[in-house]
């Protein structure tokens, strides 16, 4: 994918464990406290299960195991996605804000699932494949990139 050098895209930064993510604008509706989630019997373990967010059932992805983490994300923050005409909640442990970042730089940096388990990854492209065309969209934020950020936006 070609970038203009001088292009920024809009994204939102959220923490999950130790790493920072930053999630394209586009595909955030809103953010919130998280809210209770009822359980699905014998789903992966990345589907947390379901939360009654503006009166529809919408399903719970835990950011830090979709990232290939072995410990789950503290029920503290969503991010709600829109993924075609759906919604999905993403849980991390928090949201900092919305920056802008240059595309070129975005495009060098590893993807969202770059940790992932390769297995994980195919079952959600079994699953879902507009899930993973959004969830790839999104980008692991080194640290030395976030470190330049906190000190543009005055930290965070």
């Amino acid at each position: 994918m070609a970038f203009d050098s001088k292009s920024l895209l809009s994204v939102l930064l959220c923490r999950s464990g130790q790493r920072l993510c930053a999630l394209p604008l586009a595909h955030v509706r809103e953010t919130m406290r998280a809210l209770p989630v009822d359980p699905v019997p014998a789903m992966s373990d990345f589907l947390l299960g379901l939360a009654l967010i503006r009166g529809a059932p919408v399903p719970v992805l835990d950011c830090a195991r979709l990232m290939g983490s072995a410990s789950p994300t503290r029920l503290s923050r969503f991010v709600t996605l829109v993924v075609g005409e759906r919604l999905l909640a993403l849980v991390v442990d928090d949201v900092i804000g919305v920056r802008q970042l240059a595309a070129a730089a975005l495009a060098d940096i590893a993807p969202l699932l770059d940790g992932s388990d390769d297995g994980l990854v195919q079952a959600i492209a079994t699953l879902d494949a507009e899930l993973l065309l959004v969830l790839r969209a999104g980008r692991l934020v080194p640290e030395e990139m976030w470190e330049a950020l906190a000190v543009e936006g005055g930290g965070a």
